[in-house]
C-alpha cells in the first residue's frame, strides 16, 4: 500500500512557509538602515536659514511670492557648508 501523498505535501509546504517567513524576517531586520543621529545645525547655518526665512516672509508680504527664490552668497573665509542643512530645512527631497 503506497504512502498517502497529501500528508507529505502538507509537511513540505508547511516547512517552506516557515523557512520563507524566517528568512524574510531576518532580511527585513538586517536591511533596515541604522538611524543616524541628527547633527546640530551650526550657528552660522542657523543664521543663514533664518535670513532666508526672513527674505521669504518679506517677499510674501510684498506679494512677490511666486514660488521661486534665487540667491547667491560668497563664503569668504568660512569652512562651513550649509547645503545639507538648507536641503533638509527647505525640503530638498522633492
Amino acid at each position: 500500500m503506497p504512502k498517502p501523498i497529501g500528508t507529505s505535501r502538507r509537511m513540505w509546504v508547511a516547512t517552506w512557509a516557515v523557512l520563507c517567513a524566517a528568512v524574510t524576517a531576518e532580511l527585513n531586520a538586517s536591511s533596515a538602515p541604522d538611524p543616524q543621529p541628527e547633527k546640530p545645525v551650526s550657528a552660522e547655518c542657523a543664521e543663514y536659514i533664518a535670513d532666508i526665512e526672513r527674505q521669504l516672509a518679506k517677499a510674501e508680504q510684498e506679494g512677490k511670492d511666486d514660488g521661486v527664490l534665487t540667491f547667491s552668497r560668497a563664503q569668504v573665509g568660512t569652512e562651513d557648508d550649509c547645503s545639507k542643512e538648507l536641503r533638509n530645512h527647505f525640503g530638498g527631497d522633492r
